[in-house]
């Protein structure tokens, strides 16, 4: 019989995705079939499942952990923020429209259905559903409209556990506040309290998680706390700009990278596979006066190319890059990154917003014309010549893995590009792009990539090639391990069965 147990929080980045990514692998490896579900996010990182069809990647890292191919089903509502008020409504992995919060909001009976619909899927497919929530368990002004968190418990009867982040402070008043917000038939849907991102001597907290569970059944409410995370550094994309990554800055190392943090960035996790390169420090540029020590300029990913070119233009970025790139410095575009890198971006029927169009960096003799189908496909490709290309040299038959999604067709002399290292991109001296997220995940090209600009700074080569995949279920043990140590997962399995 199918079983199912929903993870939601006090708050945004109180830890969610990966509790829900580490149960689903416990619950694996203790031999059952697992899926996770997040029936809506809002999230700029995206991903492509095998019938091209798009998702969050939240929800790809879960299923990962779970052993098993991530299928849209798992994330069937996803929201990409193209504005302060508006955002791409993408339904079941294929964008439907631009809608701001009233609007969709009014669709709250199409939306139930949808996430119904897929949920249902994995009911008769698999043996348990951790589910995820997002945001706040206690968004009371949006609880008739919610198909996330309790709205989503309540329509498959499901039971939650409360994750709270210690690390960011008031801890037991996020647990309290949160549970007694909560009308009665929703309160009585949380089995139990996960508190998460404990740093320190573990014991300093035990007398305060009972105080907690004492206040709280002073108030009827019996709801155990099952046990205290410790903080640990994982190699686990995190999503969006939540991520503490943009606010570090890396110390030099032989190679140095600088990534535009673009105003609509997607994709980020893109560049998650450099934590693995000891020779890589990456930085994420937010000042353009901090351009200009580096090797490699990468321009990523974006839900609002046009918005994010006029940014470029007006803040001197696009200068600035012109500049270090006609004195050698290696720039490198992904999907909007290469449409930013041309002379032209159109899009005169305003389908990704209301800007008509913008002039481009001009480091590629590209154009780029937003049409209104986007294409959201995964692809494997080989390299071909790019023997006479310094930076990508030794690469010719290499095979290249990752998906596609963009709402530009570009163009080179008013034919769709076919140059350079094939279909998998352009390239122009020290100027390269590529459409394919999740390049820089395939570890012979990485490794060969980062190789020659080894060979001209004058540095030894490093044979080692990344084994990306290999890499990242370590780091899923690791946090299985973690969860199973300091856990109760007795208890959480009476409450996925009871």
């Amino acid at each position: 019989m199918h079983k199912k147990i929903m993870i939601q929080g006090t708050g945004s980045d109180v830890g969610k995705s990966l509790i829900t990514g580490g149960l689903c692998r416990i619950f694996n490896k203790d031999g059952h079939t697992v899926s996770p579900f997040k029936s809506q996010n809002m999230a700029l990182n995206s991903y492509v499942d095998e019938d091209g069809m798009e998702m969050g990647r939240a929800q790809v890292v879960q299923a990962e952990m779970a052993g098993i191919d991530p299928k849209v089903y798992m994330q069937p509502v996803l929201l990409k923020p193209v504005a302060d008020n508006m955002s791409q409504l993408i339904l079941e992995g294929k964008a439907v429209e631009s809608v701001d919060a009233r609007k969709y909001y009014k669709k709250k009976t199409v939306l139930k259905e949808v996430a119904l619909r897929n949920y249902k899927i994995i009911e008769e497919k698999y043996d348990i559903c951790v589910l995820e929530g997002a945001g706040s368990c206690a968004e009371i002004n949006l609880r008739e409209y919610d198909i996330v968190n309790m709205g989503m418990a309540e329509m498959i009867d499901s039971p939650v556990i409360l994750v709270a982040d210690v690390e960011k402070g008031g801890v037991f008043a996020q647990i309290y506040g949160s549970i007694m917000l909560l009308n009665q038939e929703d309160r009585d849907r949380i089995k139990g309290v996960i508190i998460n991102k404990f740093r320190g001597d573990v014991t300093l907290l035990e007398p305060g998680v009972k105080m907690i569970e004492d206040i709280l059944e002073k108030e009827g409410v019996d709801i155990p706390i099952l046990g205290v995370v410790p903080y640990t550094k994982l190699n686990i994309e995190e999503e969006d700009s939540l991520s503490n990554r943009f606010k570090m800055t890396a110390p030099k190392n032989d190679i140095n990278i600088s990534i535009i943090k673009l105003p609509h960035m997607s994709n980020h996790t893109d560049f998650d596979a450099f934590e693995y390169y000891d020779d890589v420090a990456i930085n994420y540029i937010s000042d353009v006066k901090k351009l200009g020590n580096e090797d490699i300029i990468i321009i990523p990913g974006s839900k609002h190319t046009l918005g994010d070119l006029k940014y470029l233009n007006e803040n001197g970025f696009s200068k600035k890059i012109k500049e270090l790139s006609e004195k050698g410095i290696v720039v490198f575009g992904i999907c909007g990154g290469l449409q930013i890198l041309g002379k032209k971006v159109e899009d005169m029927n305003l389908y990704e917003s209301h800007l008509s169009s913008e002039v481009g960096i001009g480091a590629l003799d590209i154009k780029t014309t937003m049409g209104k189908e986007k294409k959201t496909i995964q692809v494997t490709k080989k390299i071909y010549n790019s023997k006479e290309n310094i930076y990508l040299k030794g690469m010719d038959g290499i095979e290249i893995s990752g998906y596609e999604i963009h709402q530009g067709v570009t163009t080179v002399n008013e034919e769709e590009f076919i140059e350079g290292i094939e279909s998998i991109g352009v390239y122009r001296e020290n100027i390269i792009a590529t459409y394919i997220h999740g390049i820089f995940d395939n570890g012979i090209f990485t490794r060969t990539f980062l190789n020659n600009i080894r060979i001209e700074k004058g540095l030894p080569v490093i044979e080692k090639i990344i084994d990306y995949k290999k890499e990242k279920n370590s780091e899923f043990d690791r946090w299985e391990n973690l969860l199973r140590e300091n856990l109760d997962i007795k208890k959480i399995y009476e409450i996925l069965n009871d």
